[in-house]
């Protein structure tokens, strides 16, 4: 049984390329507490970011990316980063408009071996908490909003949300309607659920 000392840290991940990692620094901490309000004290609320290289991502539950434009992951990250996921990492990436191509070729440096698969309804991290599905929080191309996951033997590492922007949900700042911030909310109430259980 693996002991919890303290609370949990997630951490922004600081890309290269000159995409806007940073962008809404609150949507982290506000996620935190949400989760922290509503299931259990478990995660830390203060903001954190680390560069993908960095020995130091190992300190973080999770890791989060977002942003609206281009990425580069140099080799030293993209075997870090594939490293600290092969070990019980998770990565959440949600595009904010504009990071989708440059995330997906950037992706390929981290697993050239694993492709992103798209997520049905059924999966779990869509049911684990709240009977939650993948909302459209703001209008970037038209259709249906997407969920994506690279999986490695059966467990799913990291998730893409595309055409959803849940992220933006989890602030006030952009006035979004009450339903569908609480739809995201609870979204990002089960990605945390996720990445603590990972069934």
């Amino acid at each position: 049984m693996l002991l919890i000392l303290g609370l949990l840290k997630i951490a922004r991940l600081e890309y290269s390329g000159g995409g806007d990692w940073y962008n809404d620094p609150e949507i982290l901490p506000n996620i935190a507490k949400a989760f922290n309000s509503r299931v259990s004290p478990v995660f830390d609320t203060l903001p954190y970011s680390v560069k993908p290289s960095s020995p130091l991502i190992y300190d973080y539950h999770m890791l989060f990316m977002t942003g609206h434009g281009n990425v580069h992951f140099s080799e030293e990250d993209a075997k870090n980063l594939r490293r600290y996921l092969l070990n019980g990492g998770f990565l959440y990436v949600d595009d904010d408009f504009g990071l989708d191509r440059h995330f997906r070729r950037e992706i390929k440096k981290v697993f050239p071996d694993y492709d992103l698969v798209e997520l049905p309804p059924q999966h779990p991290i869509f049911h684990i908490f709240y009977d939650q599905p993948l909302p459209k929080v703001h209008e970037h191309y038209p259709g249906p909003p997407k969920a994506y996951g690279i999986f490695v033997k059966g467990r799913l590492v990291l998730l893409y949300t595309w055409n959803s922007n849940v992220s933006d949900g989890w602030t006030d700042r952009y006035g979004d309607p009450p339903d569908i911030r609480e739809k995201a909310i609870r979204m990002g109430v089960n990605i945390l659920m996720y990445s603590l259980v990972g069934i």
